[in-house]
């Protein structure tokens, strides 16, 4: 089995979604043996917010590609072809303002090509990235599973939406949440923790 662990809190070892990843890796690992385990921290190496070259890359044949376009799709094609590799991916997810970190929403940009992850067809659009499996490990503050903020949450319904666009839907979420809830916060991650089934 091969996992990708993509990390995209910029907090490090601190960060609740990174240990909650962590966790769902190190399980993954317990379960397979022999497992080969690539991390990709998104916060220490971040991909470029799209700017017009890459859009030109995107459409222009390889063949035609000027210098300054090739050097523009690498990290695209890097992402994409690291993505395709991977049998499970793990994908730590801290909200922010109600939604994911920018570091994750520009790799999902560079992901995120036609021809190449999803196409058109008379059909309609298909998925090109299938047979993998996906673990969402989101970190939030306050409790957005259930109840009044559960509206407020587009981190799962985002990335389920878009992943499952490409062809990914095989999705399980796991939370850390109530992070800054006095009655919730110092049983949290241990409470996640021990909710993982893989």
């Amino acid at each position: 089995m091969k996992i990708l662990h993509l990390v995209s809190s910029p907090r490090g070892a601190a960060s609740f979604s990174v240990q909650l990843g962590n966790a769902i890796v190190q399980k993954l690992q317990t379960a397979n043996p022999g497992s080969i385990l690539t991390t990709h921290n998104l916060a220490q190496t971040p991909f470029p917010h799209l700017e017009d070259v890459h859009f030109q890359s995107f459409f222009t044949p390889a063949e035609s590609r000027s210098p300054e376009l090739l050097e523009a799709v690498k990290h695209s094609d890097a992402a994409i072809a690291e993505l395709k590799e991977a049998d499970v991916i793990v994908i730590g997810v801290p909200m922010y303002n109600f939604t994911i970190h920018s570091t994750l929403q520009a790799w999902i940009n560079h992901i995120a090509r036609a021809n190449e992850t999803f196409s058109y067809s008379g059909n309609g659009p298909e998925g090109l990235v299938k047979n993998k499996k996906v673990y969402l490990a989101i970190a939030t503050g306050g409790v957005y599973s259930e109840g009044a903020m559960k509206a407020y949450d587009f981190t799962e319904p985002y990335l389920r939406t878009v992943l499952g666009f490409l062809g990914m839907t095989d999705v399980t979420t796991y939370r850390v949440e109530g992070l800054k809830v006095p009655t919730l916060q110092d049983n949290a991650l241990n409470k996640a923790v021990e909710s993982i089934e893989v």
